[in-house]
């Protein structure tokens, strides 16, 4: 299975809302099949909002830039789940969940954008240098890199890839970035102009009966 990336504009998402809200138009309601969809199976045990990514993707780490405005807007810390459907995006989903299982606290957002840009060096350096600076993340944040870590370190980081398969799986995530709501829906992000149509996405599925 390939990565399909979402055609959304770039533009609009590295754009600042300029538009006060007071001056803006009234959102129109999401619809189902358009801005989401219901997932054929409910997920259990996510975060009322989870972005589901990959370090591999460009546009994932173009929306992580705006993940604490999309935490304001929508009043959720958002939880996170890496997906697994291809082999780049495993590999990727090892790297992320041997960083997680080492934090007490969810990873920084800078933390993650070092992440995605050492993820996304492969095929523009060598195997050496993008491992030297995958290991340096890790350093930095006091870390076992995940070429260091131990027996129990591996079981607790293919416990957490293992979880993020299954959720794959289970909700047929075959696109991203995308956000599970409730465990029941699925924020199509590609028809959403900008942060703010997501964010209204987002609280009316956060309140759907």
């Amino acid at each position: 299975m390939t990565i399909n990336f979402p055609k959304f504009s770039l533009i609009a998402l590295l754009t600042p809302l300029f538009i006060l809200a007071g001056c803006s138009e009234e959102p129109t309601t999401p619809s189902a099949g358009k801005e989401y969809q219901q997932l054929a199976e409910p997920l259990s045990n996510l975060a009322p909002v989870t972005e589901v990514f990959s370090l591999t993707c460009g546009h994932c780490r173009s929306i992580e830039a705006f993940i604490p405005e999309l935490e304001q807007a929508t009043n959720q810390e958002i939880g996170k789940v890496h997906v697994t459907f291809n082999e780049s995006a495993q590999i990727a989903a090892m790297i992320y969940y041997t960083a997680v299982m080492q934090s007490d606290t969810p990873i920084s957002h800078s933390t993650m954008d070092e992440l995605f840009a050492a993820v996304q060096m492969m095929g523009q350096v060598t195997q050496e240098e993008q491992k030297a600076a995958i290991e340096s993340v890790f350093e930095s944040n006091s870390w076992a890199s995940p070429y260091q870590i131990d027996d129990q370190q591996q079981s607790e980081m293919l416990a957490l890839f293992q979880e993020a398969d299954d959720i794959s799986i289970k909700g047929r995530i075959n696109s991203v970035p995308t956000f599970i709501i409730n465990g029941q829906y699925q924020v199509n992000v590609s028809a959403h102009e900008d942060i703010q149509s997501i964010a209204n996405t987002i609280n009316y599925l956060l309140n759907k009966e």
